[in-house]
Parts: structure tokens; C-alpha cells; sequence
């Protein structure tokens, strides 16, 4: 299952890049990627782990990046 999220406030692509290492580390997660021209955040996870995943994921975003708004693209 893929989900896309903007990173609105996101203005450092060392930041961008970080933080798609953490995102990518957590446990069920299949892909993560930030492109940081767009702003955009992409998961790929499995479906069944999907909502705890994306609690995970917006949970490191905002302890790493606290200025950073995520909305669903």
C-alpha cells in the first residue's frame, strides 16, 4: 500500500534526506522516499501495518522536523 504526504514547511533537502533515512528504517516500511523539489513524502508499506506505520512516520517527522506540516497529497 502507498501513501503520499506534502511536508509543508520541509526547507532543507540534509534535512529531506535524514529524514527519509529514519522514515525508512522503520519496521514494515517497503519504500520511503522525499522528493524535496515537490515536497512530497512517499510510503510503501505493507496494508495490514499501514496505520501504525503512518503513526510511526508522523511521530519521527514531528520530533526531527517540529516546523514541518504534513498533509495528505
Amino acid at each position: 500500500m502507498k501513501r503520499v504526504y506534502k511536508l509543508e514547511g520541509l526547507d532543507c533537502a540534509d534535512c529531506a534526506a535524514k529524514l527519509e533515512k529514519k522514515l525508512a528504517a522503520i519496521d514494515g516500511i517497503t519504500s520511503a522516499n522525499i522528493n524535496f523539489m515537490t515536497l512530497k513524502c512517499t510510503l510503501e508499506a505493507e496494508a495490514e501495518k499501514m496505520n501504525e506505520i503512518i503513526e510511526k512516520a508522523m511521530e519521527i517527522i514531528k520530533v526531527e522536523e517540529p516546523d514541518v506540516e504534513v498533509k495528505r497529497a
